[in-house]
């Protein structure tokens, strides 16, 4: 879920760029897109709920999820209200706690690791 986030947000900052290079029709598609990071959050923070719960892992990450849902629906709303000197920056904050949160999501194991012959227990 992590890196369907951090794509999404990825191809916001796409949409974005495109669209401040001319082509007017983007940011139609940059403000739908923004529905779906939304949406994309969420789902990422229960998640991250069902890991800390279910599999014993970090608290911390269901909490960083908790915040980037608050960040984007703050990004959300600085864009529809035009106010880009806070929006490009906070889009600059999500994406970077949506790449710690993809690089914690592919770091983290559950469990000990047991190697033959009980070499690593």
């Amino acid at each position: 879920m992590a890196v369907l986030v951090l794509l999404d947000t990825l191809a916001q900052a796409a949409l974005a760029g495109l669209f401040v290079t001319g082509d007017l029709d983007l940011l139609t598609w940059h403000a739908a897109n923004a529905g779906v990071l939304s949406a994309l959050t969420v789902v990422q923070t229960v998640a991250a709920l069902v890991v800390w719960r279910a599999a014993r892992g970090p608290l911390w990450p269901a909490v960083a999820s908790a915040v980037l849902v608050v960040l984007v629906s703050v990004q959300r709303g600085l864009g529809e209200a035009r106010i880009l000197a806070g929006h490009m920056p906070l889009g600059m904050a999500v994406f970077g706690c949506a790449a710690a949160l993809t690089c914690w999501a592919f770091a983290h194991r559950t469990g000990t690791v047991r190697w033959a012959k009980g070499v690593a227990e």
